[in-house]
């Protein structure tokens, strides 16, 4: 057979391939759900529309398989409930970091499940998440590693979800991944060992009558998580009374409704005999904060009543929350 005949051949398979598609289309509304055989029909029922943080995106997988966060504050979020996180963005090494960049807390986890570092900065590099070859991409739309501004380059390498994770729970958070992401009995499961550990430390522990006032020291500055914080609910669901920030309107970041920033003076005068609860910081560093002359006198210094609760508790997750739980009943068990 030569040449033209093999063509002529070709374009008749094709008249009659294009044929049963239309008979397809038009008699057979079933049969893209019920799959052709291959797979194809099955795979595009199964993808769904979620609506998100930065919008609304179709064609998410029902069961993804390889998952690149372009945010490492969701990626703690993603691996608890063991979502197939395949690489995450990586921040610049420092004392709440592992050597790579990722968060110590679930550090080890990342490293059981073999994640790989997508890349180092809180800007997505667009380029290096395509060579990855995602079927979905999960990042944040808030805090440092905002992505929404990449969203729609993003969105053309593969299907792109943004989440807030500042004016939420990280249970909330985790519930609402689980349901996006097909995975709502892994999310119920988290929650439910969350919430059980905190019923039993709350059973051992003694509270001090006294409210916690939730601060993080920055040296002109302190920073009051508020009791709607994911710190002051956990506190709070301890049996903690959390300290309202000052009155007045503090600095905030972008918005954010869980902490503000006030001066060192306006926060010694509103915790007065609260207990200091120090977030994120070094017990070096809680020492020189507490010695400086606005502090030094407080009632809870005076009385040894200053905590640390430990370098990863300024973004909670269910790994960090699970160490601040330790924190907590070590201190007032």
């Amino acid at each position: 057979m030569n040449g033209r005949q093999l063509r002529a051949r070709f374009r008749g398979v094709a008249v009659v391939a294009a044929g049963l598609l239309a008979l397809t289309a038009c008699g057979g509304g079933d049969a893209g759900a019920k799959g052709d055989g291959n797979g194809e029909g099955k795979a595009a029922a199964a993808a769904r529309t979620v609506k998100h943080d930065a919008g609304t995106t179709e064609k998410v997988p029902a069961q993804p398989k390889r998952i690149v966060s372009v945010s490492v504050t969701m990626t703690g979020h993603l691996l608890a409930l063991d979502a197939p996180v395949i690489a995450s963005q990586a921040t610049p090494p420092s004392v709440i970091t592992d050597k790579q960049g990722f968060f110590t807390q679930w550090s080890d986890a990342a490293a059981k499940n073999s994640v790989k570092v997508a890349y180092q900065g809180f800007e997505p590099d667009v380029e290096k998440v395509l060579a990855l070859k995602p079927d979905l991409i999960v990042g944040a739309s808030s805090g440092a590693e905002n992505a929404e501004k990449f969203y729609d380059k993003l969105s053309a390498v593969a299907p792109t979800l943004l989440y807030r994770h500042d004016d939420v729970s990280w249970q909330d958070l985790t519930a609402r991944l689980g349901k996006d992401l097909g995975l709502e009995k892994r999310a119920s499961e988290v929650v439910a060992a969350h919430d059980k550990r905190v019923g039993e430390v709350k059973a051992a522990i003694t509270v001090p009558k006294q409210s916690a006032a939730l601060v993080r020291d920055n040296q002109s500055a302190m920073t009051v998580f508020t009791p709607e914080s994911a710190q002051g609910r956990l506190l709070t669901s301890l049996g903690f009374t959390v300290l309202e920030p000052p009155a007045g309107k503090g600095q905030t970041q972008g918005g954010r409704s869980d902490f503000a920033e006030f001066s060192q003076e306006k926060v010694a005068d509103t915790a007065k005999d609260s207990s200091l609860l120090f977030v994120s910081h070094t017990p070096e560093e809680i020492t020189a904060a507490t010695a400086r002359p606005v502090w030094k006198d407080l009632a809870a210094v005076k009385d040894k009543r200053v905590y640390d609760l430990g370098l990863d508790t300024f973004r909670l997750d269910y790994y960090s929350a699970g160490n601040l739980i330790d924190k907590i009943e070590k201190a007032f068990g």
